[in-house]
């Protein structure tokens, strides 16, 4: 039975991979600063439990991952790290406060989270390592210099611990484009029209529409299969066609 940890699996994208991952047969550890996790590992019941744990700290990720260790008897197969902190102002407005936040959220803490985790996954006969990246790491958008530059290092992150971590352990990245859920709410709010800005989007995807958490879910199941034992290292985007034009 694969033991998976989610981090960040309270909403959104991380619910929609908890579901699928428990959905299989997985035991699944959720793990987020919002208390409605435990809310959701309640509803999972049997194989699913939550652990409260803030990634901005110094000590959230590790302490998220040995805890969840210390409930599955040392057992990890998949680590899954999805935090962020998406805050948008002007260049200006920015403090140092802020940035630092950001980065401490979006990336400081999965390079903790695997490096807690490096031990029980390389004992894994399939251990994986996926990382959320975005399409923010491809595109740029005005007010979000700390959201794009941290999804960005997310990939180099990515291909420094695919090396490390060979052959045993897999790491890979995904990079969700737009996703309709409540976390994109301060790129909206930073536009002089919201919903123009929601059209004039919308109409550049190919595939006419955002995403939904469960777009983002299949790509994180598949990569967790010992059909993508021989892929390491990459960055799978999932967007609609929104990079390809």
């Amino acid at each position: 039975m694969t033991v998976s940890l989610v981090i960040g699996g309270a909403s959104g994208i991380g619910r929609a991979i908890v579901t699928a991952l428990h959905s299989r047969g997985d035991i699944v550890g959720i793990v987020d600063i919002d208390e409605s996790g435990q809310s959701v590992a309640g509803e999972l019941g049997e194989r699913a439990t939550f652990i409260h744990a803030d990634m901005s700290t110094a000590t959230g990720p590790r302490a998220a991952v040995d805890n969840f260790l210390a409930l599955s008897g040392g057992k990890l197969d998949v680590l899954y790290y999805g935090p962020a902190v998406l805050e948008s102002h002007p260049l200006s407005e920015w403090t140092m406060e802020q940035w630092d936040h950001s980065m401490s959220v979006n990336l400081r803490g999965a390079f903790f989270a695997c490096q807690s985790a490096e031990k029980a996954l390389r004992a894994s006969p399939h251990g994986r390592i996926i990382l959320m990246s975005s399409t923010g790491a491809l595109r740029g958008h005005a007010g979000m210099p700390a959201y794009h530059a941290s999804k960005s290092g997310m990939l180099g992150l990515v291909r420094a611990l695919a090396d490390e971590l060979a052959p045993t352990v897999t790491v890979n990245a995904v990079c969700p484009g737009w996703i309709d859920t409540p976390f994109n709410d301060p790129y909206w709010s930073f536009q002089d029209n919201a919903e123009t800005a929601r059209t004039r989007l919308e109409s550049g995807i190919p595939a006419g529409r955002q995403g939904i958490p469960e777009d983002v879910a299949g790509i994180i199941e598949f990569l967790t299969t010992p059909a993508a034992n021989y892929i390491t290292g990459q960055s799978f985007v999932v967007d609609g066609g929104y990079t390809a034009v």
